[in-house]
C-alpha cells in the first residue's frame, strides 16, 4: 500500500506510465525498460508464490513441533467473507459492523441488520464470527450522524458513542442475536474500552437484549463477549478485563497509534508509526501474559497479525488466534508451518533486547531469510 503521497501533480500524471511498488511504498514515473522488467519479474514471482500457497489452504496453521494457531480474517463486506472462506480462514476474528452503516444514508433497521449479520454468520458456520459493535468516530464517520471534533481520535468514538446512545446499541445486539438463531457461532466484541465501567454497562445491555429476544420466542444462545484492547489504559487493566470477559482481542493498529502518539494518516509523522516499536511489543506481551494468567483467550486483529514476521512474534508471546486480511492469511500460515515454536520464542527473546524498531524488523527479516522464508515476506526482504 502507498499512503501519504503529498503534493502529487495528479493532473500532470494523466497518461504517464507508472510503477506502483506497494512493498516499499514508492511510485516510479517513466520507468526504464530495466525497471519495468524488474517489476514484471516480481509480479511473476508473486503469482507463482500465490499458486504455491494454494496447496496449504486446507491444512492447519501448525508449527513443526506441533503448536496450533487459529488464523481468522477481518471482514466488512460479504465479498470479504466469500474471499476469506476460499483462503482457508478458520472464522472471523473481526467483523466491522460499521461498514454496512457507512454504506447507507440512515441507520439500518433491526431487520436490515439481522439480514446482513445472518449472511456473515451463515458463510462461516460452524466457525466463529466475532462481531464488533458499532465503531464510529475517529476516521470513521456516518454522513447522517456527524461527529465534529477538534481531536476525533481522542474524542467520542467506539463504545463511548453507543453507551451514550443505548437505543443504537440495543437494536444492533438484538439484530446480532436474532441472526445467530440455529447457528450459534456469534461472538460479540466491544471496541475502544478504556475502563471497567464501560464493560459492565455494555454487558448489562447485552443481557437485556438477550432477555428481550428470548421473551419474543427466539431460541438464541448467549454469545461469548470480549473486549478490544486499543488504548494504553486497557493494557494496564488487561488482567482485570480478562476476569470479566470471555476473550480479549488487541487492535494493534490503534494501540500502536495511541502508544506512540502518532496519527498514521498524517504523512508528516507516518514514518514514526511502527508496530515493531519495542514499546508496542512490550504492551502486546503484557496483554498476552494477562490473558494467560486468567485463562482468557487472547488474539490480535491488525496489520501486525498479517505480517509473517509479526505473526511469529505474537505466537511466541502466547496469542491463541490471529486475524488479518484474507490476502495475507496463506503467507502467515506458510511461515508458521515452516517454523517451530522454540525458534519463535528464541527470536522473541532476541528482539526484546533491541531498542530500535527498524533493527527489530531487520532482525526478524534476517531470521526468516535464514530459514528460507524470504519469499513469503515479499521482494523487499527476499532481495536482501
Amino acid at each position: 500500500t502507498i499512503m501519504g503521497a503529498v503534493d502529487l501533480p495528479v493532473k500532470k500524471m494523466d497518461g504517464i506510465e507508472l510503477v506502483v511498488d506497494g512493498y516499499r511504498g514508492r511510485i516510479y514515473t517513466h520507468p526504464s525498460a530495466r525497471v519495468r522488467q524488474q517489476f514484471q519479474d516480481i509480479v511473476e514471482e508473486e503469482r507463482a508464490l500465490v499458486e504455491g500457497l494454494e496447496a496449504i489452504k486446507d491444512l492447519p496453521a501448525q508449527t513443526l513441533d506441533g503448536h496450533r494457531l487459529q488464523l481468522c480474517v477481518n471482514t466488512g463486506l460479504i465479498t470479504d467473507a466469500l474471499r476469506s472462506v476460499n483462503k482457508g480462514a478458520e472464522g472471523v476474528g473481526l467483523y466491522r459492523t460499521e461498514v454496512p452503516f457507512m454504506m447507507k444514508e440512515r441507520f439500518p433497521s433491526e431487520s436490515e441488520q439481522e439480514k446482513i449479520y445472518r449472511t456473515q454468520l451463515e458463510t462461516f458456520a460452524p466457525q466463529p464470527v466475532t462481531m464488533r459493535t458499532l465503531d464510529i468516530g475517529g476516521d470513521k464517520s456516518l454522513t447522517y450522524f456527524p461527529i465534529d471534533e477538534d481531536n476525533p481520535f481522542l474524542g467520542w468514538r467506539g463504545i463511548r458513542v453507543t453507551l451514550d446512545h443505548p437505543e443504537i446499541f440495543l437494536l444492533q445486539v438484538r439484530a446480532m442475536l436474532k441472526a445467530s438463531v440455529g447457528l450459534d457461532n456469534l461472538k460479540i466484541m466491544l471496541p475502544m474500552i478504556t475502563n471497567i465501567t464501560e464493560v459492565e454497562e455494555a454487558q448489562y445491555l447485552i443481557y437485556r437484549a438477550y432477555g428481550e429476544v428470548l421473551d419474543e420466542g427466539h431460541k438464541v444462545v448467549m454469545p461469548k463477549i470480549g473486549v478490544m484492547i486499543e488504548v494504553p489504559a486497557a493494557v494496564y487493566q488487561a488482567r482485570q478485563l480478562a476476569k470479566m470477559v470471555d476473550f480479549i482481542s488487541v487492535g494493534s493498529n490503534d494501540l500502536t497509534q495511541y502508544l506512540l502518539a502518532v496519527d498514521r494518516n498524517n504523512p508528516r509523522v507516518a514514518d514514526l508509526y511502527d508496530s515493531f516499536h519495542p514499546a508496542v511489543l512490550c504492551a502486546l506481551q503484557q496483554v498476552a501474559e494477562a490473558g494467560r494468567k486468567e485463562n482468557c483467550p487472547v488474539s490480535v486483529c491488525g496489520e501486525m497479525a498479517g505480517n509473517p514476521g509479526g505473526a511469529l512474534l505474537l505466537m511466541a508471546m502466547g496469542y491463541d488466534m490471529l486475524s488479518m486480511n484474507a490476502t495475507n492469511l496463506p503467507r502467515v500460515k506458510s511461515v508458521i508451518r515452516g517454523m517451530d515454536l522454540a525458534f519463535s520464542k528464541s527470536l522473541l527473546e532476541e528482539v526484546f533486547l533491541l531498542d530500535n524498531p527498524q533493527v527489530v524488523y531487520s532482525t526478524v527479516e534476517l531470521a526468516l531469510n535464514k530459514k528460507g522464508q524470504g519469499r513469503i515476506l515479499g521482494p523487499s526482504a527476499h532481495s536482501k
